[in-house]
């Protein structure tokens, strides 16, 4: 009946409102029963799980790929199967020239759900910053043509709109990326910082469903102040826009996001991933979720905000377990010791789980292990992110070791 049953589980679905103790039966890629007792003899492969948390495969709005293809860029694979992420979206790596070689690179050789916002900058993010110094680069009808070329890849459009990235050109990149997002009927995805541009005038410019990401970022001006959230950050939540938390190297700071959530402002969680923050402090989706519930959230909260939610953002069939869904399915420990989380200003909160992953599914198929590259020569890490690496490395070869998997995937990085 089942090619996959995993059985013994609590099962957290916030898609379907669904937290007990199930069994979950797939076959041909899609799962087609949820139900307390399925009888294990009717599965080809039957998986005990009892004792552990079963999730949807986990949604990050927020990353960036494409290993050797610039600057941020980097391979999910080998993050994917210890993490629970089977569904990435590339938050503006690529623009109209360099989409193409992202399909070929990233989305089409990987099993994983792959999905882009393109960057209203034709080269995308080549470099650190700068993409929108060359105005001639973000050409409007250009990028229109080839993201409407790509519907199922391109969900949205991407501007980093900061002090260092639009140079002398002010909220101009910002007004191409919206006729761009309005053209495709795709929202439109913000990054903020260093200002000017500031959020005010930022905020004119977004819509209902666009999303605002960095939004607990310590650096912006206008988002919270003397411990509250501001009025244009108030006006954009009940306008409808999305907030999403985006952090990276340097955007979370717990006391704004604490401060949002007290206002009732709920957030998407994401790690902004990339070459850097993978490193620390952002690790990974389940490290940021258990910040996100160190500042406040509940365990369902911060799922929902991992899963479904960041998938109805942008349309997407993912981070449900719902019958008839794709098996995208991601099995964690918690370990409810919890442990001491630091936000990019070295903020300390006491994050009250760990969220280990022991399985990650998509379609129905275990993800293997797969060797993770050590930094490009322009990340050199500090030393307590190497210290951090090298014990987060241990972490899953403990963990590896247990499940009785292949160690030999990972080797530590060689200390400075």
């Amino acid at each position: 009946m089942w090619d996959l049953l995993l059985h013994g589980g609590r099962v957290i679905d916030p898609g379907t409102g669904r937290d007990e103790i199930a069994d979950i039966g797939v076959r041909g890629g899609r799962i087609v029963d949820v139900a307390v007792d399925l009888p294990r003899s009717e599965a080809v492969h039957a998986v005990d799980v009892t004792g552990l948390v079963v999730l949807p495969g986990l949604v990050d709005l927020h990353t960036h790929l494409g290993d050797g293809a610039g600057y941020w860029g980097l391979d999910p694979a080998p993050i994917a199967w210890r993490t629970g992420v089977t569904t990435w979206i590339d938050a503006g790596s690529a623009g109209a020239y360099t989409l193409a070689g992202l399909r070929r690179s990233i989305v089409d050789p990987s099993p994983l759900r792959v999905h882009a916002l393109i960057n209203v900058a034709g080269t995308g993010l080549v470099g650190r910053t700068g993409e929108h110094h060359v105005l001639e680069n973000l050409d409007v009808d250009t990028t229109v043509a080839v993201a409407a070329a790509e519907p199922d890849l391109v969900r949205g459009v991407k501007a980093r709109i900061d002090r260092h990235t639009v140079g002398p050109h002010g909220i101009e990149p910002l007004r191409r990326a919206r006729s761009v997002a309005d053209r495709l009927g795709r929202p439109l995805m913000v990054h903020i910082g260093y200002g000017p541009p500031g959020l005010a005038e930022i905020a004119p410019l977004l819509k209902e469903g666009d999303v605002l990401t960095h939004c607990a970022t310590g650096v912006a001006a206008g988002l919270v102040f003397e411990g509250r959230p501001t009025d244009t950050l108030l006006r954009l939540r009940d306008t409808g826009v999305v907030f999403d938390l985006g952090h990276g190297s340097g955007a979370f700071d717990f006391e704004v996001f604490e401060a949002e959530l007290a206002a009732g402002i709920d957030p998407v969680v994401s790690t902004d991933l990339h070459v850097r923050s993978i490193h620390g402090p952002a690790f990974d989706l389940p490290t940021v979720m258990a910040k996100a519930m160190a500042a406040g959230m509940d365990l369902n909260r911060a799922v929902a905000a991992a899963t479904v939610r960041p998938a109805r953002a942008l349309g997407l069939d993912a981070g449900t377990l719902a019958v008839g869904a794709a098996a995208d399915i991601a099995v964690f420990e918690i370990d409810h010791d919890g442990f001491d989380a630091v936000d990019v200003h070295g903020g300390v909160r006491r994050a009250p789980v760990r969220l280990t992953n022991t399985a990650t599914y998509v379609g129905g198929r275990l993800l293997p292990p797969a060797s993770a590259a050590p930094p490009p020569l322009w990340v050199p890490l500090s030393p307590a992110q190497q210290e951090a690496e090298n014990e987060r490395r241990e972490r899953v070869r403990a963990s590896v070791r247990r499940l009785d998997r292949p160690e030999d995937f990972d080797e530590p990085f060689p200390r400075p």
